[in-house]
């Protein structure tokens, strides 16, 4: 019995330094990398700008690449295939928006509480522009406010916005805003629900002033997120007394650019 006893001692002492060897080479966990890239592509029925067509109610393909790093400071890109110039000015072919941004964001109070701000620049390459147009190119500076699942942004353009110009007086846009409330709220096995209400106003030109309003719903489905949404403006868009929001192309048809429509996409993050 006492050789027993000995023996499991002498074992018990020769295994303990053994594991501690076995801990101190186990390799240590990497660190977590501060740098965070990723890339996103869509697939829509149209392409809707604050609730505005784009794609005069054709599909649109979309996507963009992000960067951020853990102290909040991100830059990103963003591209989709557009319709408005081309249809509405002859001769002219720019069938993208290419977006370039950056900023900062971050959270605080237990991360209940966030905040954003930044500048996003709106390019159209274009060729046959024509003299005497004011080009679409467009800066806005934004700020954002968020607590949990409610947002509330606000942007405000440096320039002229989106090529308007005040008829008659031809009087600059400069300084127009758009106010933007959203929640999310995430439903549980995927689903989430959106509802969003902003205002577009354009200085100087109160008659291209408007409200949207959207209420939608996603499904995660592992390989990707499908949603559906309903989108609805009040832009004026009465094609017989030329308002702002009807667009005509140079086949002479009409399209209400600010009409209530059903939205279908299916995005992918990776």
């Amino acid at each position: 019995m006492k050789k027993l006893l000995l023996a499991s001692a002498v074992a018990t002492a020769l295994a303990a330094p053994a594991a501690v060897f076995a801990q101190a080479a186990a390799p240590a966990a990497a660190p977590a990398s501060p740098h965070t890239f990723t890339g996103n592509v869509t697939l829509a029925s149209e392409y809707l700008y604050r609730g505005i067509a784009q794609t005069r109610g054709e599909p649109a393909i979309q996507g963009g690449f992000d960067y951020s790093h853990a102290s909040g400071l991100y830059v990103g890109t963003w591209a989709s295939n557009i319709s408005w110039l081309s249809d509405g000015l002859v001769g002219v072919t720019a069938p993208i928006e290419w977006d370039v941004y950056g900023g900062f964001k971050n959270s605080f109070a237990g991360g209940d509480w966030g905040y954003d701000v930044g500048v996003l620049t709106y390019n159209y390459p274009a060729r046959g522009w024509p003299s005497g147009v004011a080009k679409p190119d467009t800066q806005e500076i934004y700020g954002a406010l968020s607590y949990k699942w409610l947002s509330l942004k606000y942007s405000v353009t440096l320039g002229n916005l989106f090529g308007f110009t005040v008829p008659v007086t031809g009087a600059k846009t400069s300084g127009s805003g758009y106010l933007d409330l959203t929640g999310t709220w995430d439903l549980g096995n995927g689903l989430g629900l959106t509802a969003h209400i902003g205002h577009q106003d354009v200085r100087h030109f109160s008659a291209a002033s408007y409200t949207d309003w959207k209420v939608g719903v996603t499904k995660d489905l592992g390989f990707g997120t499908v949603g559906l949404a309903y989108s609805d403006t009040d832009a004026k868009q009465n094609c017989t007394t030329g308002d702002p929001y009807c667009f005509v192309n140079t086949a002479g048809v009409t399209y209400q650019g600010g009409k209530g429509r059903v939205l279908l996409t299916f995005g992918k993050t990776f």
